[in-house]
């Protein structure tokens, strides 16, 4: 089986005081994608940052990061309309309109650790509705439960693209379900048969549960976004070391590495 690898280079939250390596302007996401891709990853996750490091949605900040990236690989590229807690919805979804191969679709508002993360239910579906119309291959990230739910109804409305579905079970964010190998388990039965997974957990257990979820059929995505830490007490100097570390992990498995080619291909992708 090949098995999909992402890398998440950036994300929301974390700032170079956290760890100095954190890629934040265009030239360095672009710099961390290309040395992933290089490693094995096919898909890059990306957030992008303001001058002052600050979360943002602006369409050239994000298309500029897009052109440094395909100058110096072919990875497939998936934006987050998550982006930050403080950036309006409105904004978020407009990502969309630069026409990545996929982008993020979270169902449902919920609390974020201090803070609230929106996704109105009417403006989710008018999101997945521009996105079907835009061939955007919708990543659905699902946090809790009942996010799954809300995705399959989204299905039944006839919103989201054919099957497969392409689904992110995220663990460990407060607020969301505990990164545990119990509700990584319960989540993945409760998948629509056929669902192409992959498992996002945060923190400490990013490791443990990157390997139970490859164990259980799922793809793999790693990076600065998800942990901070090679292991306990050491930085990642970047994310290359977490790619590499999933890669070999992949491998040990006796499983094959995707190609952006074959990746295309098991994700129902876009091309040309």
């Amino acid at each position: 089986m090949s098995i999909v690898v992402t890398v998440a280079p950036t994300g929301p939250i974390a700032q170079k005081s956290d760890n100095p390596h954190l890629p934040t302007q265009p030239d360095e996401i672009a710099e961390a994608v290309a040395q992933a891709y290089a490693a094995g990853a096919a898909v890059a996750h990306l957030h992008f940052r303001d001058r002052d490091d600050a979360p943002t949605a602006d369409l050239s900040v994000a298309k500029k990061t897009m052109e440094l990236i395909a100058e110096r690989c072919p990875i497939h590229i998936q934006l987050s309309t998550g982006v930050g807690l403080a950036v309006p919805f409105e904004e978020r979804a407009a990502l969309v309109e630069l026409r990545p191969t996929m982008a993020t679709l979270n169902p449902c508002s919920m609390s974020f650790g201090a803070g609230e993360f929106r996704n109105p239910p009417k403006q989710v579906r008018e999101l997945a509705r521009r996105m079907l119309d835009l061939g955007v291959k919708p990543e659905l990230e699902i946090y809790d439960t009942g996010h799954l739910d809300a995705v399959l109804r989204l299905r039944d409305e006839g919103l989201l693209p054919q099957e497969p579905l392409q689904v992110s079970l995220v663990l460990g964010v407060q607020g969301g379900m505990a990164a545990t190998a119990d509700n990584l388990l319960t989540m993945a039965r409760r998948l629509p048969t056929g669902t192409v997974w992959q498992v996002i957990a945060i923190g400490r257990a990013n490791l443990a549960l990157t390997a139970m979820g490859l164990a259980l059929g799922g793809n793999a995505r790693a990076g600065l976004e998800d942990t901070l830490y090679l292991r306990k007490g050491e930085l990642s100097v970047g994310s290359l070391p977490l790619i590499e570390r999933t890669v070999a992990l992949v491998r040990d498995l006796d499983e094959t590495v995707a190609t952006v080619e074959e990746t295309a291909h098991l994700l129902a992708l876009r091309t040309g």
